[in-house]
């Protein structure tokens, strides 16, 4: 399993020069990938191509990029300049629905058929990455045209999944899936067996499950635990989340997040793996000496998983 970080969202006037540093301790520190969301600060893509042109080697991921506010052959059009910045098969874009607070409240999209939406933008999105025409005329989302981004090759996908309907559709047409709030033994018993046999339905290759979790290397469990009770709570009263936690049998986002010692987070690490993830991506949410002992453990399985 392949060990990667999730880039921490910066603000302020310097914010892209300290995503670069934090970019460039990744890739010296040897973790294989890299990952950034797209909220309400940084746009995401375009950080990935400022950070990612100064910073060689170690592959960008977003985490994830909503639909619903850009038209697929945008998106495309910007992944696939990103591409070119970072200059080779350096970039795997992560898009996903989003929830409906964030479309509906505040974007002002209908949110009605999530599935069904993204089924009808992938028939835009993937051929115009796959240097392609697009040609689609749906219920939610229409194209006919081409794009001339100067780049070879095609920009990997991955769709953010959680329901039966989203991973088959993440198996059958795209690389594989993104996760976030989703423990082990819901990957084991729903994301990894339905996601794979879609894609293997489909004659395509063994999909990548990448497992992004909240990690924390600690002596002082409780105080971590509070710490990521504030930091992630309200992911627990998202729907899709909920669903997850319900299937791990965890009470909330806290329960999810890997702290403790060096040998206990290791081993909740190797818990993912067995689960079937091939990727697992470290979320850091603590400062200091816990922080500095959180990476120097990621940077240690990610040594091992690259031997």
């Amino acid at each position: 399993m392949r060990i990667g970080i999730l880039l921490g969202e910066t603000s302020g006037p310097d914010a892209l020069t300290r995503m670069t540093d934090d970019l460039a301790a990744a890739a010296e520190a040897g973790f294989a990938s890299a990952w950034l969301s797209n909220i309400f600060g940084l746009d995401a893509l375009t950080a990935i191509a400022v950070a990612g042109s100064r910073v060689p080697g170690i592959e960008l991921g977003t985490a994830v990029v909503p639909s619903y506010p850009r038209h697929p052959a945008a998106l495309a059009q910007q992944a696939r300049t990103t591409a070119l910045a970072l200059g080779g098969n350096r970039l795997t874009l992560g898009v996903g629905l989003s929830h409906r607070p964030v479309i509906e409240d505040m974007y002002g999209y209908d949110f009605a058929r999530p599935a069904h939406h993204m089924t009808e933008y992938l028939e835009v999105l993937l051929p115009l990455l796959d240097n392609r025409p697009a040609s689609f005329r749906g219920d939610t989302v229409s194209a006919e045209l081409a794009l001339t981004v100067p780049n070879e090759g095609r920009v990997p996908v991955l769709l953010a999944a959680l329901g039966p309907r989203m991973l088959r559709l993440a198996g059958r047409e795209t690389d594989g899936t993104t996760l976030w709030m989703t423990g082990p033994a819901t990957i084991a018993a729903h994301i990894a067996p339905v996601i794979t046999e879609a894609a293997a339905a489909a004659g395509r290759q063994a999909p990548r499950i990448v497992c992004a979790l909240p990690v924390c290397v600690t002596d002082d469990v409780e105080e971590a635990r509070t710490r990521a009770g504030r930091a992630f709570g309200f992911y627990g009263d998202l729907p899709s989340y909920r669903a997850m936690m319900d299937r791990e049998g965890a009470a909330g986002p806290v329960d999810l997040a890997l702290i403790g010692s060096e040998e206990q987070v290791a081993a909740r690490i190797a818990e993912v793996a067995a689960a079937g993830a091939t990727d697992f991506v470290g979320a850091l949410f603590t400062r200091g000496e816990t922080a500095e002992r959180t990476r120097a453990l990621l940077r240690e399985l990610a040594g091992q998983a690259s031997r």
